[in-house]
């Protein structure tokens, strides 16, 4: 196997470098002539950004290391059910773009804290901002850049730091341009990774027809799921060894959609991308981007399968897969995809390089981009100079993006790799703030009796309780919660609730908390601060009822194929 990148990569690397780092400054450029420097523009690309440029740019920002190494290393270990969060995410886009994106553009808010000081008041706003700021820079930018540096250097064979300084200096010569040159790079970037990521699956699909003698990759497609149809169950029974991770029906009808409606919903990180455009083109780019989800799972989940049954096999074309997946002594899911990658002929391999690079820079840069967004207008402008002149704000918010991405560099080695880690270590441990924080958005939207009394409730509470029933079974026997099917044994035979059970219960529990609160509050006299809502503004037009209308069909469909 070749670990290393060859001339012919480095020529289709370098064209890719060129043609980003070429637009990125032609936007820049244009903007700058068409003396274009507000905060709002900065921060937002405010009306500039088009619906294809709002749909790639959430894709861009939304696929990084973390899909390619840790899905496809789940498409290995679990097989098509990994693939349920991008699916149920096209689902979750159609509702985010009807109910919540009105809510948000109606009543101007730009940022999250923006919008819990509006709702409900300042200590809500400042907790959430301090709370999103350490969680965007020490644990997702940090993460992102780690893992991003640890892939690229797996694959390319170039030294850890190196990799790691490239794709911080790329990120920020994109991101200090605005969000305008980060959403139509983003355009770039995500043509890159659907490219060399097909490219990667094309090959997965070849190896396993070239082995088997068939005919063509279709054929490989009926293979995989002869040879491994137990990889072929979106919904898993509780028999499972994996039911823990995907935890039956409730990818479905529970805890499944408060991940991705809390990611896609009210997450300054995504929604930036949209709330600087009107309702209409903010509505398409999210239906845009809702198509690109059907596709991510053939990217980067078909090859992680692919390589499983590669692995069955043994040896494969002179290459020892068995061999190829121990690390540290141990078989490690997510090798499969840098596996994978290092097998791709020369050139082929540059460009599915140039498709991860892709996908990590563009997660950086829209991440700095929100970090500088909150601390800049939430926190810089609000408390520590009001009087913040425009430049001054821009200025301020570039300072951010450099100190952020510094500061990431220097944590990052304390970070290691968690045993557990991937894909699902990083949605589990996201799980135990998520719940509280979008039951506080939901009643925050669509109850105007809502108090801050409630939403704080909800912060702190949510996550204490989703810290007590992670650990419940160290002190109780949760054997009969198994009756109800809210638990399961784990590998080492003590009942545990999964995750995202974990996710729905204490969701419950902070909606119910928070509407007991609300109610004793209005009953002392306190006046709640609601938003501006009307049911006219949950109208779509034709165009999107018929976009929203086949994902849903597709969705049915896949569903339905592999229950």
């Amino acid at each position: 196997m070749n670990n290393e990148l060859r001339v012919s990569d480095y020529i289709v690397f370098l064209v890719y470098f060129i043609i980003v780092a070429s637009y990125g400054y032609w936007v820049y450029r244009k903007k700058k002539q068409a003396s274009v420097s507000a905060s709002h523009d900065y921060f937002l690309a405010e009306g500039s950004l088009t619906w294809w440029a709002i749909g790639a740019s959430l894709i861009a920002s939304n696929i990084s290391a973390e899909q390619f190494i840790g899905m496809s290393g789940s498409g290995f270990k679990i097989g098509l059910a990994i693939s349920t969060y991008e699916w149920m995410a096209a689902a979750t886009l159609i509702i985010v773009a009807v109910f919540f994106m009105p809510v948000y553009l109606k009543n101007k808010i730009y940022t999250m804290p923006q919008f819990l000081n509006q709702r409900y008041n300042g200590t809500v706003a400042m907790i959430m901002a301090v709370f999103w700021l350490l969680l965007y820079v020490v644990v997702n930018l940090t993460s992102i850049l780690f893992l991003g540096a640890l892939a690229v250097s797996t694959i390319s064979g170039i030294n850890f730091w190196i990799c790691m300084s490239m794709l911080a200096l790329f990120a920020l010569i994109i991101a200090l341009g605005g969000m305008k040159v980060i959403g139509y790079t983003d355009v770039i970037q995500v043509f890159f990774l659907i490219l060399g990521g097909l490219a990667t699956t094309y090959l997965a699909l070849s190896l396993v027809a070239d082995h088997f003698k068939l005919d063509g990759v279709m054929s490989a497609l009926g293979t995989l799921k002869a040879k491994a149809d137990d990889h072929f169950h979106m919904i898993l029974k509780k028999d499972n060894p994996n039911y823990l991770d995907l935890p039956g029906l409730t990818v479905l009808l529970g805890g499944m959609w408060i991940v991705n409606l809390n990611y896609w919903g009210c997450n300054q990180y995504i929604t930036q991308r949209a709330l600087g455009a009107d309702l209409k083109t903010a509505r398409s780019g999210l239906l845009f981007a809702g198509f690109l989800k059907l596709l991510m799972p053939i990217i980067v989940v078909i090859p992680g399968i692919a390589a499983y049954i590669l692995h069955q096999e043994g040896v494969v074309g002179g290459v020892d897969f068995q061999a190829q997946m121990i690390e540290h002594g141990e078989m490690n899911p997510d090798r499969a995809y840098p596996v994978l990658l290092n097998l791709l002929p020369a050139g082929l391999k540059g460009l599915a390089f140039a498709a991860l690079t892709a996908a990590i820079v563009a997660s950086l840069a829209g991440k700095i981009n929100s970090i500088s967004t909150i601390f800049t207008l939430d926190i810089y402008k609000k408390r520590l100079n009001t009087a913040a002149t425009e430049t001054q704000q821009v200025n301020v918010g570039r300072i951010t993006i450099v100190v952020a991405m510094i500061l990431a560099i220097i944590i990052s080695p304390f970070l290691g790799i968690d045993k557990k880690g991937g894909f699902q270590f990083i949605q589990e441990y996201t799980g135990f703030v998520s719940p509280g924080i979008f039951a506080m958005f939901l009643l925050g939207f669509f109850w105007k009796k809502t108090t801050s009394s409630a939403a704080l409730f909800a912060t702190i509470g949510g996550f204490i309780f989703s810290v007590a029933l992670k650990f419940l079974p160290g002190v109780m026997d949760l054997q009969f919660l198994s009756s109800l099917g809210l638990s399961v044994p784990n590998s080492a035979g003590v009942y545990e609730i999964p995750f995202l059970d974990r996710m729905g219960i204490v969701f419950v529990l902070c909606i119910v908390g928070m509407f007991i609160i609300s109610r004793i509050d209005i009953a002392r006299g306190v006046q709640p601060n609601g938003l501006e809502v009307d049911t006219k503004m949950f109208k779509v037009n034709s165009g999107f009822l018929v976009g929203a209308l086949i994902i849903c069909g597709i969705l049915t469909a896949l569903y339905t194929l592999f229950y």
